[in-house]
């Protein structure tokens, strides 16, 4: 009952320091200074093969955004990389840490009870000296078991503010679990298509590299029959030589890729993961949705990280001011003194003592005050982040935004340059086979071939990956996850702890 009575006083107690306030999303209503619009694909983009694509404007981002890419190697080894990347288990932890300070904080607003018990034999002096018993026995036992009891009343709020803060830490570290979340399954996306574009350019350059080497055999045949000079096959053995020397760095960087997805997927190099990722194999999202602006901060984990940031540095300010005020402690003791364990029964034997203190500093070459100045400008410095996060977070989405509507046109660009520069490599060899044109002619538009390939496959990797982007910087869709952590229930009985 006392220590129910004494938690309820400190309850009802004043808090210094000032009380955090929920953010409240920033003033505008769009992401973009113009009007949503989708990518615009003309006729003629269309014809080129571009994909349409178009954004539903307040449409929820779902919680597996991947799975819209609808590959089922892209789904295992997402999957796969949440169940063994150290990342996350690195990130739960941190959390389980965090909950556990927070209790172990909660504990200060509560008594403090305790058990002491001495034994101890004694001699006393002799002589004309008495013992303490005053029955001139010099040797003696003393038995003293207690029990003690201190409080310290938490009057200004400082112990609550400390809770406060604490609360507000282990909140943040609940939203770097989920920005690590995010992070694993968007670098997955990422390097999955990344390694679809390297195989592309990989292809591309393959068949280029077979076109240039029959092109080498027609024009040494040629040159055996005395139909061109020796100039034209030097030239086309360097442009084969030119294209050959592209291969290995791109093998190079596919090997990178297949590292990077085996250790995301939390493996070893050796134990490289069995899936492998083609642009054909992935399908683009037609349908994109897009939040809306007043809830990005709601949905951003690294925003939410920064809010729950500021709310620790306001808690700490009232922490800081509550140390400059009284302190108050109350302790007490109850217990027994006697000369054996039987005689502790007797009622005489028992002791008790109840005490109060308060400590006020007088004195302290300005060290608290400057302390307090010191929470105070933390505070200001951390709003400060939060608003800087606050405009990253909508400069991600607005990037996302208008690097999606170039990239259809950007696509199509590509496939009808693409397809422009085959039916000319076609025409000028066909032409050089009659003698129409020098091989000068026929190198051009190779050159032009190899390049238009491999700017096909980097548009095509481009837009997929601007789509992840979108989904990763509206938030990922965490909130739609079924194992998302369930918010905390406003009719607690006891918000104070």
């Amino acid at each position: 009952m006392l220590a129910a009575a004494l938690a309820a006083s400190a309850a009802s107690a004043c808090m210094v320091g000032p009380d955090f306030q929920g953010a409240t999303p920033p003033p505008v209503t769009g992401y973009t200074r113009e009007s949503l619009r989708d990518p615009a694909l003309g006729r003629e983009d269309r014809r080129g093969g571009a994909i349409a694509q178009s954004f539903a404007q307040g449409r929820d981002v779902p919680g597996e955004w991947w799975t819209l890419f609808r590959s089922k190697a892209l789904n295992g080894l997402v999957a796969e990389a949440l169940a063994r990347n150290p990342t996350l288990d690195a990130a739960q932890a941190s959390l389980r840490a965090a909950r556990a300070t927070t209790e172990a904080q909660r504990g200060a607003l509560f008594p403090q009870v305790g058990f002491g018990g001495q034994a101890s034999y004694n001699k006393a002096a002799g002589g004309d000296l008495q013992s303490p018993l005053n029955n001139n026995a010099l040797l003696y036992s003393l038995v003293t078991p207690q029990v003690t009891v201190s409080f310290s009343p938490d009057v200004f709020g400082g112990t609550r503010r400390a809770l406060e803060a604490q609360a507000a830490q282990e909140e943040g570290q609940l939203w770097q679990l989920e920005a690590a979340y995010l992070t694993l399954t968007a670098n997955v996306v990422a390097a999955a298509i990344q390694e679809a574009s390297l195989r592309a350019q990989i292809a591309a350059t393959e068949k280029v590299i077979q076109a240039q080497t029959d092109l080498l055999n027609l024009i040494t045949k040629q040159q055996n029959a005395g139909q061109v000079a020796g100039a034209d096959v030097v030239q086309q053995t360097a442009l084969l030589a030119q294209s050959q020397q592209l291969l290995p760095p791109l093998q190079r960087a596919l090997s990178q890729q297949r590292n990077l997805l085996t250790a995301l997927a939390g493996r070893f190099p050796s134990e490289e993961v069995s899936q492998t990722f083609t642009l054909a194999s992935l399908h683009l999202p037609r349908t994109l949705p897009v939040s809306l602006p007043s809830r990005l901060i709601e949905q951003r984990p690294d925003v939410k990280a920064a809010e729950a940031a500021v709310h620790a540095a306001s808690a700490q300010v009232g922490v800081a001011v509550a140390n400059r005020l009284p302190q108050f402690t109350i302790s007490g003791a109850v217990g027994a003194s006697a000369t054996n364990f039987a005689a502790l029964l007797n009622p005489a034997a028992s002791l008790w003592t109840i005490a109060g203190a308060v400590a006020q500093p007088l004195f302290d070459g300005g060290t608290l005050f400057r302390r307090q100045q010191a929470a105070e400008e933390t505070l200001v410095a951390a709003q400060a982040q939060y608003r800087a996060t606050v405009i990253g977070a909508y400069q991600n989405v607005a990037d996302a935004l208008r690097a999606l509507q170039a990239d259809g046109r950007a696509v199509a660009a590509a496939n009808a340059a693409v397809s422009a520069s085959r039916q000319s490599v076609e025409l000028v060899r066909k032409q050089f086979g009659l003698g129409a044109v020098s091989s000068a002619s026929l190198l051009i538009t190779q050159s032009a071939y190899l390049q238009a390939l491999v700017t096909q496959a980097q548009a095509q990797a481009n837009q997929y990956a601007d789509t992840a982007a979108l989904f990763q910087a509206l938030g990922g869709g965490w909130w739609n996850r079924r194992d998302a952590k369930p918010a905390r229930d406003p009719k607690d009985p006891a918000p104070f702890l």
